[in-house]
């Protein structure tokens, strides 16, 4: 949005015209539907409420993607937008494992490939814009179907955005220069009991953690809490055998690099944004570049880090109570996982 300082404002009006005006500038809206939103939104409101957002959650590799368009195959009218923080990335469709124009199934999909690796992305920022295609999903008479396993990213569309303060850069660089112990011990004082439910091996963590304490002049509790009471549509979590779904990880990571995962972050610019270097084997695919790391070495490597990224995601959907949880067979398909979904949200209504 170089050079648009008024495409920033559009968010204050997403609830009127202005939203299918930025999606339509991302490309995501084609401009006719504009006038289409017009005319629907006089008896929307109504509508909206039948069309309340559906969640499918799990861990990476565990199939959700192809369940999602299979539901939404089902249901007739239907959009899905993701929750994935990494695959909004243009340039990492393999690295991310953002389904293809194949995968998608003739389905609209939404908030995947639609940045640049030098731009950034937040929990906050992305549901904003996945707020934003919710209503125009809605508006257009189709189901929204809400896909990814970034737990904080689908827990600020759920139950809406925490009012947490904003990263401060300066801040975050005066942390970050710390020592880890330093950062722990400062969190530990200012914020004894949020301190003791942060991962404090993970330095990241400490030192949002302890920025929000700072910024915000309160402990981590009041913001953690601070959440609508309940999410605003049904939600479903895959859960899979541990053992199948680190085969299932495996044959990803083998898939990747024998796809083109290791051209693809060669190609990348050398500047990526803060969200982007996060990118689950952006790292290893590097050492493997430099010559540190030798190609089926990579492979295993790239299957152990998201191992571990998927025991965190599973920690954390545990908490998530209020989708229930399915446990498919390893025969199943996505559309016999879809149809049992269905079958539930037919009683649920």
């Amino acid at each position: 949005m170089a050079g648009m300082p008024w495409a920033v404002d559009l968010y204050a009006y997403r609830a009127n015209r202005a939203a299918p005006i930025y999606l339509a500038y991302r490309g995501q809206i084609a401009e006719p539907e504009l006038d289409r939103r017009a005319d629907i939104r006089q008896n929307g409101r109504q509508h909206h409420c039948m069309l309340s957002p559906i969640f499918i959650l799990g861990p990476t590799g565990c199939g959700k993607s192809g369940v999602a368009v299979a539901l939404a195959q089902l249901l007739g009218h239907a959009e899905i937008i993701s929750a994935d923080a990494y695959q909004v990335y243009r340039a990492m469709p393999l690295l991310t494992a953002a389904p293809s124009a194949a995968e998608q199934g003739g389905v609209p999909h939404h908030l995947i490939g639609h940045l640049e690796v030098q731009e950034n992305n937040d929990a906050a920022t992305h549901a904003r814009n996945a707020q934003a295609c919710i209503e125009a999903a809605q508006a257009r008479g189709n189901r929204p179907i809400i896909t990814g396993g970034s737990g904080l990213y689908v827990r600020f569309i759920s139950h809406g955005i925490s009012p947490a303060p904003p990263s401060d850069p300066a801040l975050r660089a005066k942390l970050m220069a710390l020592p880890a112990e330093e950062c722990v011990r400062r969190l530990q004082e200012a914020d004894p009991e949020g301190a003791a439910a942060t991962n404090l091996q993970n330095p990241r963590y400490v030192v949002r953690n302890l920025e929000i304490v700072l910024l915000g002049g309160k402990p981590l509790s009041y913001w953690r809490n601070n959440w609508q009471p309940q999410a605003c549509g049904p939600g479903f979590t895959l859960c899979r055998n541990v053992a199948e779904l680190d085969a299932r990880i495996a044959a990803r990571a083998r898939s990747m690099l024998q796809n083109g995962a290791i051209e693809e972050v060669a190609a990348l610019p050398a500047e990526l944004s803060p969200t982007a270097e996060k990118t689950l084997g952006l790292l290893q695919v590097r050492q493997h570049l430099r010559g540190e790391l030798p190609r089926r070495e990579l492979e295993q490597m790239l299957a152990l880090c998201t191992r571990q990224y998927a025991k965190r995601q599973r920690t954390w959907l545990r908490r998530e109570r209020w989708a229930q949880e399915l446990a498919p067979a390893a025969t199943d398909t996505a559309t016999q996982i879809a149809t049992r979904i269905a079958s539930m949200l037919k009683i649920q209504n």
